[in-house]
């Protein structure tokens, strides 16, 4: 084998996980598909160059057949045929997985990217807590002895499991000398694991794939696909996969890239904040006219953000596919009855749109938002399990109206820049300790909310943008007192021995990506070279 484990076990029950079968199909993967992995990356970092120096990103005229032909994706199976409510949560620990499980969602997002940390012990043992639900065993049972059992009153969600993107690594694991692919390690042990079991079961394999910016990195994941039933020996076609359009290139690809997975897509989903994030990385040569207005202003009604959602409920109807809502930031706090009535009326107010929108369900991140996104979908659809039936043949979106920008109402201010280095340093730092989803005043962040917050502070510098409400101009010097400040608040809230250890560490890292005058393509990629 030239697969091997760089790391001990994380903990005993590990080796249920990395059973020598189970790295050998790691090991195949690898070898089959490394390569091609590559190559997506480099047509990445090229592409976007040239979208610098021509200015311009527009549909393909090389794909036009695949837009204008018709055709449709495979019939999704029983189990997806209604997700009006999901739930997203990362899926260790143990006791997190299961309260996501007994939700009454009708899916779990079972996230092993951007709410987890990539920790060598959050990697495996997720990969175990998600082995025992398939099984019906998972429980825990709390240091104050509280226990926590799957329910057996009412179905559990549906489990669509995220694995990590394409560019991140693995550094635990090495195959052919080199750090194996985070993607292919995450599906790979979940889908040997479990594909069976879930089949066996009534379910089946099901994924939600983030990150893609084409329809070759679509392909890719096609072809691991069928590669993978293959070799275990389950029908063609038994897994599905729901596309995260959250990248801005993908969005001018959303037709092909349903056509490249047709017999394995299952929908569409407005990753809306990391979204946002690639506007920014994309163009972020693009000066002024690229600039957005701070985060928490950008609201989904902006015309460039309904351009590109109502594009995609257009796109999926159009190929008997479903078009998934994103997740509304805001969380419920049970010790502060205000902020919960304010979460619930925002959750709602953003549902309803949606729901109205033609999407066939949407995210909650909590488990207190579930019957209120469940109450919103349910006075749409009636009994009816979705609305693939509705068309929108009113939708008509141009390459302008994606990139209009310029449409969001709101402007860059001093609170904006502090709130954004606070998120940032916040993020990471609590990100270094293990935790991937946090709440921070109110809101749940997770890497796609620290990237934006740190993007934008890159772009702001870089244009020398003039601060509404202080009329400062952002500099590098600016920015750097505004994160030492925003740094002392930090440590008034934590113990010293947590600000030394984590927040440090994430305040030198956020001062290094903004403050270079080279972009960090992605944030968690030297955050991972932290991580213990």
């Amino acid at each position: 084998m030239t697969i091997e484990l760089t790391s001990p076990m994380p903990f005993p029950a590990a080796g249920t996980i990395l059973t020598p079968k189970a790295l050998t199909f790691i090991e195949q993967l690898h070898q089959k598909f490394a390569n091609q992995r590559e190559e997506r990356l480099t047509d990445r970092a090229l592409r976007r160059q040239h979208v610098s120096e021509t200015g311009r990103l527009d549909f393909l005229p090389e794909t036009r057949a695949v837009r204008d032909d018709t055709w449709s994706v495979a019939a999704a199976p029983p189990q997806l045929q209604d997700r009006r409510v999901e739930m997203t949560g990362p899926a260790t620990p143990a006791k997190m997985a299961i309260n996501a499980l007994n939700s009454g969602a009708k899916v779990w997002l079972a996230d092993l990217e951007d709410a987890s940390t990539p920790t060598w012990h959050n990697v495996v043992d997720a990969q175990l807590n998600l082995l025992q639900a398939a099984r019906g065993e998972l429980s825990y049972t709390s240091p104050e002895g509280k226990e926590y059992a799957l329910r057996t009153d009412a179905p559990l969600a549906v489990v669509v499991a995220r694995p990590r993107g394409w560019h991140l690594p693995e550094k635990n694991i090495s195959v052919d000398g080199q750090a194996a692919i985070g993607a292919l390690v995450d599906f790979g042990l979940h889908f040997f694991h479990n594909a069976r079991q879930l089949l066996g079961n009534g379910s089946g394999p099901y994924y939600y794939l983030p990150k893609l910016e084409s329809h070759l990195e679509a392909r890719l994941w096609n072809d691991v696909f069928v590669f993978a039933q293959d070799y275990v020996g389950i029908p063609q076609g038994t897994i599905r996969a729901t596309v995260l359009i959250e990248t801005i290139p993908a969005a001018f690809e959303m037709d092909e890239i349903l056509y490249e997975l047709r017999d394995h897509a299952s929908g569409l989903n407005a990753g809306r904040w990391d979204y946002l994030f690639s506007i920014v990385k994309y163009f972020r040569d693009g000066g002024t006219d690229f600039v957005l207005p701070d985060r928490a202003t950008v609201s989904m009604t902006a015309p460039f953000m309904r351009a590109y959602t109502e594009l995609l409920v257009q796109t999926c109807h159009r190929r008997g596919a479903f078009a998934m809502g994103g997740m509304a930031a805001v969380i419920p706090n049970r010790r502060e009855p205000a902020v919960t009535e304010e979460a619930f009326n925002k959750v709602r107010a953003d549902k309803t749109r949606e729901a109205n929108d033609g999407f066939d369900g949407s995210w909650v991140a909590h488990p207190d938002l579930v019957p209120i996104c469940r109450e919103v979908f349910d006075s749409v659809l009636g009994a009816k399990p979705n609305q693939v039936d509705r068309q929108r043949t009113d939708v008509s979106v141009s390459a302008e109206d994606l990139l209009d920008v310029g449409s969001a109402d709101g402007s860059v201010t001093e609170a904006g820049l502090r709130s954004n280095l606070y998120v940032a340093m916040a993020y990471v730092a609590v990100w270094l300790s293990g935790n991937g989803a946090v709440a921070i005043h109110n809101l749940m962040e997770d890497a796609a909310t620290a990237e934006i917050s740190r993007s934008q502070v890159w772009q702001q510098i870089r244009n020398q943008v003039t601060l509404a409400d202080t009329g400062r101009t952002v500099t590098a010097e600016l920015v750097q007192r505004l994160l030492e400040e925003e740094s002392q608040a930090l440590r008034a809230e934590v113990s010293a021995e947590l600000f030394e250890k984590y927040y440090v560490p994430a305040q030198a890292l956020v001062a290094d990506i903004c403050l270079s005058e080279t972009y960090t393509d992605f944030l968690t990629l030297p955050a991972y070279e932290l991580v213990k």
